[in-house]
């Protein structure tokens, strides 16, 4: 656990962490920089079908949005705050299960 009692996002999903890295790898240092740190804040609730991974606190404003591609499908959607350069949630488009942390209970 972190200082302020949040997991990092690595700790809880490593394998996503690891593909966000690889398909990041090429495009953006400045999000790329982020993945190691970036906390996990829980499942977004903001409507019932919301599969998002918060990165930070619920409601955070996510004017762009940075689409993640594997062999010319977007796999992975990162949205990001109005200054375009931090990752606030993480959307997962290909259908994998990611265990029962991104699951609402």
């Amino acid at each position: 656990m972190t200082v302020d009692g949040l997991p990092l996002l690595a700790e809880v999903f490593p394998e996503l962490s690891a593909d966000i890295v690889r398909l990041l790898a090429d495009d953006d240092p400045v999000l790329l920089a982020q993945i190691p740190a970036l906390r996990f804040h829980g499942v977004c609730t903001c409507t019932p079908t919301c599969r998002a991974l918060l990165t930070a606190p619920q409601g955070s404003p996510t004017p762009y949005l940075c689409e993640l591609e594997e062999h010319d499908e977007v796999v992975i959607w990162l949205s990001l705050d109005p200054t375009g350069s931090v990752i606030v949630d993480i959307e997962v488009l290909d259908g994998r299960d990611l265990g029962p942390a991104a699951r609402r209970t």
